[in-house]
């Protein structure tokens, strides 16, 4: 019996955030850049592994194009929430990472039940804000929710343009020449821990090929707007991966600016 998508998605879920609670141990000695670099390198590796030959044929301008932004957007998205998650809690930046989404969808629709959302998830932002605040911090995950509005929006497109995971192959190819050099000041500190190679790119098949690789699938299944709700489960398998991996427990208080987005969430993907 096949999976629903939901539960596709919490399978992509968790196996995201392992690579993620992987990455964050890996900051002590590489620099996030380079981790999330590697990451995008080493997702885009094992989908060309699995998707072979089929990985390279029938591309024209447009569908390249496509990919190529498509790719550009995720590698972003990497770099800027790795960025974050040097700085703030897995569960706390992934919640923050919503906002975008949101206001999107507020500004898009303008609609009571949006605006109020909108509302409630800057309420929840500012409660998770006021703990420890982090403006750097802040600022990263604020670039990596522009980055993962977009992803939503084009990772659709490239669903489907039936080319199967070559199309995020290919996307992740052309995302990683764009971070590289971003990540290039951190690759002495390779050379100096050999060790964290294999690491990184196993970061990169749990947290890219697997999850985004489940993530196609579902967005083939699902619409927009239901693979939209699903989202809302992130912060959540984020925050329990975070608690049980790094010990990042959440507070009282942060535990209910998480809830204040979720419920944002909840509202916004409602609004039909």
């Amino acid at each position: 019996m096949p999976l629903s998508p939901e539960a596709l998605f919490v399978l992509g879920g968790v196996s995201q955030y392992a690579g993620a609670s992987i990455a964050v141990r890996l900051f002590d000695t590489v620099r996030p850049a380079t981790v999330a670099w590697l990451r995008v390198v080493g997702g885009a590796l094992a989908l060309v592994l699995v998707t072979g030959r089929a990985t390279v044929r029938g591309w024209d301008r447009r569908t390249l194009a496509l990919a190529g932004g498509f790719g550009v957007a995720t590698a972003l998205m990497n770099l800027f929430i790795y960025l974050a998650f040097a700085r703030l809690d897995l569960g706390k930046a992934v919640a923050i990472e919503f906002v975008g989404p949101i206001v999107v969808a507020a500004v898009a629709t303008r609609t009571g039940r949006n605006a109020a959302a909108l509302a409630m998830a800057v309420g929840g932002v500012v409660l998770l804000s006021r703990i420890d605040f982090d403006p750097v911090g802040t600022a990263y995950v604020l670039l990596a929710s522009a980055m993962w509005a977009t992803y939503i929006v084009t990772g659709h497109r490239v669903a489907r343009l039936d080319r199967g995971l070559g199309g995020l192959a290919v996307g992740l190819l052309v995302g990683s020449v764009a971070i590289a050099p971003f990540a290039a000041p951190g690759f002495g500190d390779l050379a100096a821990s050999p060790v964290s190679v294999p690491l990184c790119l196993l970061v990169g098949v749990l947290s890219t090929g697997i999850a985004y690789g489940i993530d196609q699938s579902v967005m083939r299944r699902a619409s927009a707007r239901r693979f939209a709700v699903m989202q809302a489960l992130l912060p959540v398998i984020a925050a329990v991966m975070g608690a049980l991996v790094l010990s990042q427990v959440p507070r009282p208080i942060e535990a209910i600016g998480i809830a204040a987005i979720l419920v944002a969430v909840a509202f916004q993907t409602r609004d039909g």
